[in-house]
């Protein structure tokens, strides 16, 4: 039976290489408060710089904050309005947990890279969490628990993997069917309850990071960059005008539209779609944890601080061409409201908005970060999957200690050119 809903307008997010046109990429009506634009202009010279940031979505501002705080000068470049891309498609749910668990990891890599890599994603979100209150960025960033719940009828998986956490530092108590449906009103047979995790509005947050780093002396530019040449002692970038910015050092972070000069290996893509009901804060579940699944292609839920519910999931990697996936979103939106329905049948289905989008992540789960091969200087950050705001804070991190020439392990397990596993 099909699941009758209203909705007040549909908004189209869209993220495709060949297309890639920033009005594809938001709309009026997301749930996040779109600030004015800020002036930008496009460079009249060539000119030269210690460190070029190539895209002002999240990962670019976290970097120029992250390498403005070294002292470092920074320049960044975007063809497009800075957070105003796949940013503003976000869900913003700041899990630490991986897309892959803890339990797949560690089947993949052993026990102590695995534990390391979901480590590492624990402490981006907590020194994320810092970060923010330290500037008092105002992005309305709560502290939120998550709630991992079992997509099928056993709570095994979910106690294998509690087990594997603890055994790794990690924090985490489990609920049994019972503890669940008592504490939460959720009847699944088990989850698992983690703490630190947050959720924010993700343009609000990108543009607050931005503004510090352009407070600190970070410059920047509206330019389209078509080349790289790491041939010499700086990194040359071409600009579609037919200038040239040379950096010391440069860094990629243009979200899902790569330049060819970076090729993974492991890297895929697919589309994801979500909802986000009118405000509703009579019906939100106990303490708006951030809810998801422990399940390949997983559902996700979060609310937000006017009382909304966003709903998130239905990844299908057949429909990435921007035509077909805009194509399914009525379809893909009807299915998102049903499974909400079932999590949580108090929800009103009045769905204010409505979008989708086509995202890069990897086979294993883990990101992109680090040096480009054969490319002298040349940094990038990719791949994040369901991670994307705690990846970026961690490629900031990341990268920002290797051009200060500290090398970590982690820029290994995150290798660019890392074959499957």
């Amino acid at each position: 039976m099909s699941t009758q809903f209203p909705h007040a307008e549909a908004a189209i997010f869209s993220g495709h290489p060949e297309d890639t046109e920033q009005s594809d990429l938001r709309s009026p009506r997301t749930p996040w408060i779109i600030p004015p634009p800020r002036p930008v202009h496009r460079p009249n010279t060539s000119f030269r710089c210690e460190v070029l940031i190539v895209g002002t979505g999240i990962t670019g501002a976290l970097m120029a904050e992250r390498l403005t705080r070294q002292g470092l000068e920074v320049v960044l470049i975007d063809r497009e309005m800075p957070g105003r891309g796949s940013t503003a498609a976000s869900t913003a749910m700041l899990l630490w947990e991986i897309d892959r668990s803890l339990t797949e990891l560690t089947e993949l890599y052993g026990f102590e890279h695995a534990a390391r890599c979901v480590r590492a994603s624990f402490d981006a979100v907590n020194g994320l969490q810092r970060l923010i209150a330290q500037h008092g960025v105002a992005c309305q960033m709560r502290p939120r628990q998550s709630l991992y719940l079992a997509s099928g009828d056993t709570a095994k998986s979910l106690q294998n993997e509690l087990a594997l956490r603890h055994r790794a530092g990690l924090p985490g108590e489990f609920l049994d069917h019972a503890s669940l449906l008592r504490t939460f009103d959720i009847a699944r047979a088990a989850a698992i309850l983690s703490p630190a995790a947050a959720d924010a509005d993700p343009v609000l947050l990108a543009t607050g990071l931005l503004d510090l780093a352009l407070q600190r002396g970070a410059r920047l530019f509206e330019a389209n960059a078509t080349a790289f040449d790491s041939s010499g002692s700086a990194v040359g970038v071409s600009l579609d005008n037919g200038l040239e910015i040379e950096a010391r050092y440069a860094v990629l972070a243009t979200g899902y539209v790569r330049p060819e000069i970076v090729r993974p290996k492991i890297e895929r893509v697919t589309s994801s779609w979500a909802i986000a009901t009118c405000p509703q804060p009579q019906n939100l579940w106990k303490d708006g944890v951030l809810i998801w699944e422990d399940s390949k292609d997983y559902h996700y839920a979060r609310t937000t601080v006017d009382g909304r519910i966003i709903f998130g999931g239905e990844d299908d990697p057949s429909l990435v061409e921007p035509a077909t996936r805009d194509a399914a979103v009525p379809a893909k939106t009807e299915r998102l409201a049903q499974k909400l329905a079932a999590l949580w049948p108090r929800a009103s289905l009045y769905i204010d908005c409505r979008w989708a989008g086509t995202f890069d992540s990897t086979d294993d789960g883990l990101p992109l970060i680090g040096a480009v091969p054969g490319a002298k200087n040349l940094f990038a950050a990719y791949g994040y999957g369901g991670n994307g705001i705690t990846f970026s804070y961690l490629a900031a991190e990341l990268i920002g200690a290797l051009i200060a020439g500290r090398h970590s392990p982690l820029l290994d397990d995150f290798a660019i050119d890392r074959a499957s596993p």
